[in-house]
């Protein structure tokens, strides 16, 4: 007897979501117009984009309603996904090409008026900015690349299948977000831009501690990693209506300048309910340093800037002569400092800073050497943590480092702490990466700050190098781990005997001191 066929069951959101990635691949290999990952990619963003922020409109304007308010939509009709997107059997083909691209076009509901990304793109909010404007800031860095509106169509009947509004489809979402930004990376890598992993970014949101009411910022947010972490940091010191007013109106603040990035963060902060992302879509290099005054600082910065890239001429003006560099690392480097509030200019130790930065930074001379001087005499630069190989694999090999430093006075001591390598492996790998646990002994050490295997003090003095005239020679922060085997290899055997002996010192002391202690508490 034949087994009795299965009836069809409903796909689950993840299957969905599985449908539309398989889908944009279909996309990528027929459609003409496109030439690769970083094509096909801004197609499912802006769909994406648009879908969710309809259903979150919807939602809002439920809200509204029930509470007796008006309530302003950012895309009125025809626009909406729900006017063209959201009708099955809708505008598809040539139409719906047309209807998305072209300046004047006729619209779903048959009248002629401004294209989809023409009306998008000239959207303004009222009183110098609301939800309209980002929409329209994102619109305008894009341009809808694909040629076949039949396969755009099937890609818009996927997403329209996904509703969301509810907490497990946003979970899911929240994946597959993560899915398509590391295809993303993926694609980017080869152009040199590297996005700094989950791991990373919770450790430095964790041991910085974003407070309510401090002003965060990340002048180089790409997909908006760290803006999102310190986001679900600060919700959980959110307890009244108050709370949540200053989370939304005055806590995370960017700076992206490329299209791409800048549609995924802000899409990325939406999704985890920030109400109007504050993201500058411009060059964040460009304002002169000297233009930079308290009233543009921050409390807190976080964040991975570019290395590797060059800046043009006309950025490089907006820096001190003897600081000019076509290295973007350092330039972000000073632009952080700058940025960061002085001391009793609303906070009483001043501004602080976590950064990414290569290994090339550490020991770099010349210019390098100048800003790096700065740092140390004007800043606290307290603490450097040394990542092991491959963390930022597969985009580079190069090892990188995280700074921690504040505006609370001249570095006296820097802290290092090494992160040793993976267990049983020289370096992390695409397919074998970092994983957060693996910061948890850093984290605890972070609560004490004594000397171990990884940890060690380096006295400010012993980097900062000056010839007989007091001219600058060298500031070499690229410390080795002095407990490491290599150090310890290339160590005179008289220098070894001695530090053997004074840790045997140092552990007969110790011992002393407990047997005291017994002996005072009348055992």
């Amino acid at each position: 007897m034949p087994r009795k066929k299965k009836a069809d069951q409903p796909q689950t959101t993840a299957q969905q979501l599985g449908a539309i990635i398989k889908a944009s691949r279909q996309i990528m290999r027929k459609d003409k117009g496109l030439s690769g990952d970083l094509d096909r990619l801004p197609i499912l963003t802006w769909v994406m984009f648009l879908k969710f922020l309809d259903d979150l409109e919807q939602l809002r304007e439920t809200e509204a309603t029930l509470e007796g308010k008006k309530f302003q939509p950012a895309i009125e009709s025809p626009y909406r996904w729900r006017d063209w997107a959201a009708i099955e059997g809708g505008i598809t083909g040539d139409e719906l090409i047309a209807f998305i691209n072209q300046e004047q076009a006729i619209r779903p509901d048959g009248t002629e008026g401004p294209g989809l990304f023409a009306y998008l793109k000239n959207l303004q909010g009222a009183n110098g900015g609301d939800r309209r404007d980002v929409i329209a800031t994102v619109f305008k860095g894009l341009q809808n690349r694909m040629l076949n509106g039949y396969l755009l169509r099937d890609v818009v009947d996927k997403i329209n299948g996904i509703h969301f509004n509810s907490s497990e489809e946003m979970h899911t979402l929240s994946r597959l977000y993560e899915t398509m930004l590391r295809e993303m990376r993926d694609a980017a890598g080869d152009s040199g831009e590297f996005y700094t992993p989950r791991p990373v970014v919770k450790f430095m949101v964790e041991v910085m501690d974003p407070q309510l009411g401090e002003a965060i910022l990340d002048p180089s947010c790409g997909t908006g990693g760290f803006l999102v972490e310190a986001m679900s940091h600060l919700e959980q010191q959110c307890k009244t209506v108050k709370n949540r007013r200053t989370l939304q109106n005055s806590s995370l603040y960017g700076g992206e300048a490329k299209p791409l990035p800048y549609l995924l963060v802000q899409m990325n902060l939406l999704l985890h309910g920030l109400e109007y992302p504050r993201i500058d879509p411009e060059n964040s290099l460009r304002f002169p340093l000297r233009e930079i005054g308290d009233k543009d600082r921050v409390d807190l910065i976080l964040t991975n800037p570019p290395f590797g890239g060059e800046e043009e001429k006309g950025i490089l003006g907006n820096f001190p002569e003897d600081m000019q560099t076509s290295e973007t690392a350092l330039l972000f480097l000073q632009l952080i400092m700058r940025k960061l509030k002085r001391p009793g200019k609303g906070s009483d130790e001043g501004g602080r800073a976590a950064v990414v930065v290569p290994n090339g930074t550490l020991f770099a001379d010349g210019v390098a050497a100048r800003i790096k001087e700065e740092l140390l005499k004007n800043f606290n630069l307290h603490t450097i943590v040394r990542l092991p190989e491959g963390v930022f694999a597969p985009y580079t090999d190069i090892p990188a480092n995280l700074i921690f430093f504040d505006r609370s006075g001249p570095t006296k001591e820097i802290w290092y702490y090494q992160v040793p390598a993976p267990e049983g492996r020289k370096k992390y790998t695409k397919t074998k990466p970092m994983e957060y646990s693996e910061f948890g002994d850093c984290l605890k050490w972070w609560q004490g700050e004594i000397e171990s295997e990884n940890a060690w003090l380096v006295s400010a003095g012993d980097v900062l190098k000056y010839d007989e005239a007091g001219k600058l020679l060298s500031v070499n922060l690229d410390i080795k781990n002095p407990n490491s085997l290599e150090v310890l290899e290339h160590r005179a055997p008289e220098e070894l005997i001695l530090n053997m002996l004074e840790k045997e010192k140092k552990l007969t002391l110790l011992l002393e001191e407990i047997r005291n202690m017994g002996l005072g508490g009348g055992e």
